[in-house]
């Protein structure tokens, strides 16, 4: 679809707005009111258009854009699920989307209220004594995690330096423990894809601060030893920090604490249906065991005799980590989403994420080698390395689903798989979608053999077609240019 942009559109004289002659902004005397040397003499250079003519352009650009909204969107450890209309009902309603965080507590306790019954719910899912919901992302909460993790061990007056990592981590985990001033410290994995028992028992000492995990892990895989390996960091002193990344695979069905863990994020534009991509805004709650819970960002949720307040005078919080109380409408959303469902149908979504998933890897590991023979959980990861030998990579893979119609999954993650390409296709999408998904992959195979040419140059339908990754990331461009020659 060719859209043109709206410099080319541009035409001497053309407006788009109108000033009555007798209006204060037709008669404004620059001179009287502006510094001369701070008045522009050249004109702006910006397009002389009219107003259906600017309406008309963002329209079009506007179905351009590929979501959830529009398609199958499996992109391998996001969870890009489709987002129920009602949440954002729910979050535009006037007591939650006009009240200003600096109103007295007083006339927004119906805010409050939801507010509260939030952290409790996700204190129950992750079997937590209690949450913050101030960060306002997953990085963000892994942040403020490790940061309690480090204020907890510097009150027991011990010096950890250490934080450990698998080497299927998500890239979060190893930036975030640098960043709070750890050392990271990567765990192998065994054959089956989980920690190597092992070898972290050999790696854990009385420098290790903690562990940061997510279970299933990046490759889809429930680790399997997780009882093994909170007790080998707990009995070294560690503590053990959950990556909430991959919680859609067993919501309601098995929590964080109960398999040891002392701080978990969980993901609310993730597992919890809220607006995810773009840049936000997202939310990633904090959950702390109670010898934990003296470090969570002030101010603290309370329940006073008047009613719910917020409470500045935390001890040994770490502080705050957020502006006031966090993205409060993407808050809303995930109350909406959990209240629609209710205790089994969280369990309901999970087990049709799983489901979802073992379905896909089923049908196309007759074509795509999987490194690991195992069933998975919310995602799973294929290696194309024989489709290379055959002349085409996963990134050719990837680029070629764009013309039937699908979002690329993630490719070259986790990096522990050669040629991976990472598939989520999370529980809200039917059989149907599935299967058409499957058929294209399976064609594309066929393609590498029978027209290499078409996958090596795709996509084929879009507007752009297929970037010099090395020069866009080297010398990006970001800005729109007049190219030499043009008027």
């Amino acid at each position: 679809m060719d859209v043109p942009l709206i410099f080319e559109k541009s035409r001497p004289g053309r407006r788009g707005v109108r000033f009555e002659p007798h209006s204060d902004v037709a008669s404004f005397n620059l001179e009287a009111h502006i510094p001369a040397e701070l008045i522009r003499r050249t004109p702006l250079g910006l397009p002389e258009v009219a107003e259906n003519d600017v309406v008309r352009h963002y329209t079009a650009l506007s179905t351009l854009n590929y979501g959830v909204d529009t398609g199958f969107y499996p992109l391998g450890s996001c969870t890009m699920k489709y987002n129920p209309k009602v949440n954002d009902w729910a979050a535009g309603l006037p007591g939650f989307a006009d009240v200003h965080p600096l109103q007295p507590d007083s006339t927004v306790q119906g805010l409050l209220t939801l507010l509260k019954a939030l952290e409790d719910g996700l204190k129950e899912i992750s079997g937590m004594d209690a949450v913050s919901l101030q960060p306002a992302a997953g990085a963000h909460g892994e942040l403020t995690g490790i940061l309690m993790i480090k204020a907890y061990l510097r009150d027991r007056g011990e010096n950890r330096r250490t934080i450990l990592v698998p080497d299927s981590a998500h890239g979060t985990n190893p930036a975030t423990a640098s960043m709070a001033g750890f050392e990271v410290k990567v765990v192998p994995s065994n054959t089956r894809g989980g920690v190597d028992v092992d070898a972290l028992a050999q790696m854990v000492d009385e420098n290790t601060a903690g562990l940061m995990l997510t279970n299933p892990n990046t490759l889809g895989l429930f680790e399997e030893d997780i009882l093994a390996i909170a007790d080998i960091v707990h009995q070294a002193g560690g503590l053990l920090y959950y990556d909430g990344a991959n919680a859609n695979a067993i919501m309601g069905r098995v929590r964080p604490g109960d398999m040891g863990f002392d701080v978990v994020h969980l993901n609310l534009h993730k597992t919890f249906s809220t607006p995810h991509g773009g840049g936000g805004p997202g939310s990633g709650p904090v959950g702390v065991t109670a010898k934990l819970e003296p470090y969570l960002p002030y101010p603290r949720l309370r329940q006073g005799s008047e009613g719910l307040y917020w409470d500045y005078h935390v001890g040994r919080s770490i502080g705050k980590v957020r502006s006031y109380y966090g993205n409060v409408g993407v808050l809303v959303r995930a109350y909406a989403y959990l209240r629609s469902h209710g205790q089994e149908g969280l369990k309901a979504v999970s087990e049709t994420a799983v489901l979802n998933a073992n379905y896909l890897l089923k049908q196309l590991s007759e074509r795509y080698r999987t490194p690991y023979d195992r069933t998975v959980k919310h995602e799973f990861v294929l290696s194309l390395t024989p489709q290379k030998a055959r002349g085409a990579r996963a990134l050719d893979v990837a680029k070629r689903i764009i013309d039937y119609g699908f979002y690329p999954p993630t490719v070259y993650f986790p990096l522990v798989v050669d040629e991976a390409l990472m598939v989520e296709p999370t529980e809200t999408e039917s059989k149907e979608t599935l299967d058409r998904f499957i058929e294209a992959m399976r064609a594309i195979d066929d393609e590498i053999d029978q027209n290499p040419d078409v996958v090596h140059e795709a996509p084929h339908h879009t507007v752009v077609r297929r970037f010099d990754e090395a020069e866009a990331a080297r010398h990006p461009v970001l800005t729109w240019q007049q190219l030499k020659g043009e008027s």
